[in-house]
């Protein structure tokens, strides 16, 4: 794993590591537009890796496959995120459900229904499960940025490991993410926790509610719009 200098050996790892490489890539792939070509996250997630090699500490006490393990998902975040394939009419229909959400919230001292929003945002319930559709596909790695280990925050150049108030603001981070979570309507909270904690997928978890798997996407949009407004407000 080492040269005769003492360093990691950049083709030994890529060797080693690439199963790993493409694990995380595939599980990101089910998760995303088909559009979204595995290669090209593999391809990122091994930058990634390379970069590990450099920024690696081993007087860190961090194992260098968890550390490894970040930087490959980072990576891979961060090329979905440059992307931006969400049309600009459908990241503004998004934020304006959002905006909608969080006042219905504070007005009525718990999280609205879903009539209660469609209502407000002037749709029947077909057009308003047909935004949550439309702007679902951009919105799984908006958990994932806020709740993983290895999101932009720890890959990026603001070096979060050096930066112990970046380390701070990342685990406070988290904590009003779980925290709006707990507070989503209680459908949506298993939709989520089915999701990202069991890692089951969209048709998986329909089977689990007895629904089809555009419903169940529909509910993880719904609840992603619901814990972005939350964060937004606070």
């Amino acid at each position: 794993m080492y040269t005769a200098e003492g360093k990691l050996n950049k083709h030994h790892l890529v060797e080693q590591y690439y199963p790993l490489v493409r694990r995380i890539a595939f599980s990101l792939k089910v998760k995303l537009p088909e559009s979204v070509d595995v290669d090209d996250l593999i391809q990122s997630g091994l930058e990634g890796l390379l970069v590990s090699v450099d920024r690696f500490d081993p007087e860190s006490g961090v194992a260098f496959s968890t550390f490894a393990h970040q930087r490959i998902k980072g990576a891979m975040i961060d090329e979905l995120r440059s992307r931006d394939w969400l049309p600009r009419s459908v990241r503004r229909s998004g934020r304006e459900l959002e905006a909608c959400m969080r006042r219905l919230e504070q007005t009525l001292g718990r999280p609205p229904e879903e009539r209660e929003i469609a209502e407000a945002m002037g749709l029947d319930i077909d057009a308003y499960r047909s935004l949550l559709s439309d702007t679902n596909n951009g919105l799984v790695l908006s958990l994932d940025e806020l709740t993983s280990a290895g999101s932009h925050m720890e890959v990026g150049d603001g070096a979060v490991d050096d930066q112990p108030e970046q380390q701070l603001g990342a685990a406070e981070l988290r904590g009003l993410v779980i925290h709006a979570i707990d507070a989503l309507p209680e459908r949506e909270k298993l939709v989520m926790t089915l999701y990202y904690q069991e890692e089951l997928n969209l048709k998986e978890i329909g089977a689990v509610l007895d629904v089809t798997e555009s419903r169940v996407s529909q509910l993880h949009s719904q609840a992603i719009k619901r814990i972005q407004g939350r964060l937004s407000a606070q």
